[in-house]
């Protein structure tokens, strides 16, 4: 399928699509015209990239991930474990958030807040 059946298809834009394999995220052959022709499985390729991004995955992760997952002999239990370790880094990066906000809450009170240990005069 050429470039601009595949967007269609996809609902993403050509030049996201000439990105995603500047990336080397997908792959096309060139026809003898120059035109760009994927293979059918890359509409599907697209939607996982898609439905990734929207979960959270950069595109430089889901590039380091993918082959894994491609080459899995049943992908169902890659992706759980890829799921997994998200949530888990999710995690991480919420709790950091919470001791940062505590940090920042406990310094309004402070006279001089970027010096600690200055508690404010009433």
């Amino acid at each position: 399928m050429r470039i601009g059946q595949l967007a269609s298809a996809t609902g993403v834009s050509r030049d996201t699509l000439r990105f995603y394999e500047d990336q080397g995220l997908i792959r096309s052959r060139r026809l003898d015209n120059g035109y760009r022709d994927y293979p059918d499985e890359v509409q599907e390729l697209v939607s996982y990239i898609k439905t990734a991004q929207k979960l959270g995955f950069t595109l430089a992760e889901v590039g380091n991930k993918l082959p894994a997952i491609w080459n899995a002999p049943e992908p169902g239990p890659a992706i759980t474990q890829l799921l997994a370790e998200k949530l888990q880094e999710i995690d991480e990066r919420i709790e950091g958030l919470r001791a940062l906000r505590e940090q920042l809450a406990a310094r309004i009170a402070l006279t001089c807040p970027l010096v600690a240990g200055t508690p404010a005069q009433v």
